[in-house]
């Protein structure tokens, strides 16, 4: 969390104010449709047709917001649609849970061939990976997979009974097991999973990982996006300081996309054109009338359960590692001592913020399909030919 921890203490020092099983009744493809799509607007997917941090400042009073004139749209900011990243949009029901989850889904092509489940940042939602998934698509040759989910209270997943305000981690876990396991009913026929977080998502990832194992899943791999527990933790007490600096609504989708790009937030306009209209929400007679899906203010007493304890899940965790890092961020002891004994695998990227998957997606899938290719292809082209 380099680029989060930094600004953190700028803003201290200056004193800021394979195809999916046939689906069943727990699946609902239906959910995807023209009527559901056209009230969905900009952030659909095909058929889909069609810091991690993205929080509400301080709301502004209501006489300032009507004294102000609109901007005017920017079409070199327009949204599009997420249709030509992944190939199909689902609603999964998990009743267990409550839940309506939406997925993003692009099935590896080969029957038994691996996925890569992407976990989203806090604000954000799965469609901040479609750039990252095409990427994959196109440098696999489709032999790997991806499915990217929109965790509760974030993107297009729903709560059945309107209680889903509770994110902490071990809710947040429990959910991404029981998407799995509803996806994949049966861990000796699902194929082998990498599991892929950024920021929050990467702690859930890693904390889901025994789980999994335990339920007879194969993981090949867990990656994680630009979160360290040392400087996460460091950061948090500022902010509340970083998020008095953000804007509480946008006067267009186009304006929220634009703020993304010229604040660095986001550094590829593709990506912000694709991913951000899933994380605003347009409210009738609001002012500003484009405000924030997922405020992250509100979530502020989770902060610490997402990431204390991370560094040494991470290492306990028994399958290939990596950590993907946007700058030379400090590791914490644990995971320095971990790095000299080779436990795993720490890639830098350089020229990137936060939002490294969106920033540079390329890069990112490169490090992905090579750090699934060292872990999952190793026997490939190797035949038994017979007992010594």
């Amino acid at each position: 969390m380099s680029n989060l921890y930094r600004s953190a203490i700028s803003a201290r020092a200056a004193k800021l104010p394979v195809v999916l099983p046939t689906p069943s009744p727990s699946m609902d493809t239906a959910g995807v449709n023209e009527e559901d799509e056209d009230a969905e607007g900009e952030d659909s997917v095909g058929s889909l047709p069609g810091p991690g941090l993205g929080p509400p400042a301080l709301p502004a009073s209501r006489s300032s917001l009507l004294k102000r004139t609109p901007k005017v749209p920017n079409p070199k900011y327009a949204p599009i649609s997420a249709s030509g990243f992944f190939t199909e949009a689902l609603q999964v029901a998990i009743s267990s849970r409550d839940l309506d989850c939406r997925v993003y889904y692009t099935p590896p092509k080969f029957k038994d061939g691996t996925v890569m489940v992407c976990h989203h940042g806090a604000g954000y939602s799965g469609v901040s990976f479609a750039c990252f998934a095409k990427e994959v698509t196109e440098l696999s040759k489709g032999e790997c997979g991806i499915i990217s989910i929109d965790a509760r209270r974030h993107g297009r997943t729903t709560s059945t009974d309107g209680n889903d305000g509770d994110l902490s981690v071990d809710v947040l876990v429990e959910d991404f097991c029981a998407i799995i396991s509803s996806i994949y009913s049966d861990p000796a026929s699902a194929p082998s999973l990498i599991l892929v977080g950024h920021s929050m998502g990467g702690s859930v990832v890693t904390r889901s990982c025994p789980i999994l194992q335990k339920s007879s899943y194969k993981i090949g791999g867990v990656a994680v996006l630009d979160v360290v527990e040392g400087s996460a933790v460091d950061a948090l007490p500022h902010m509340n300081n970083l998020l008095n600096a953000r804007p509480d609504g946008f006067d267009s989708m186009e304006e929220a996309i634009e703020w993304h790009v010229n604040t660095n937030t986001i550094q590829n306009p593709l990506s912000a054109r694709v991913s951000i209209p899933s994380s605003i929400k347009h409210v009738e007679g609001a002012l500003p009338p484009y405000q924030w899906r997922t405020p992250l203010r509100s979530t502020a007493p989770y902060w610490l359960s997402w990431f204390q304890g991370l560094s040494s899940s991470f290492l306990a965790t028994r399958t290939a590692r990596l950590l993907v890092l946007a700058g030379t961020d400090r590791l914490d002891k644990e995971l320095m001592i971990g790095q000299m004994q080779g436990k795993f695998q720490m890639v830098v990227v350089p020229g990137v913020g936060h939002m490294l998957h969106e920033d540079d997606p390329t890069r990112l899938a490169e490090i992905l399909v090579e750090f699934w290719k060292r872990n999952e292809r190793v026997m490939v082209g190797i035949k038994k030919v017979g007992d010594l």
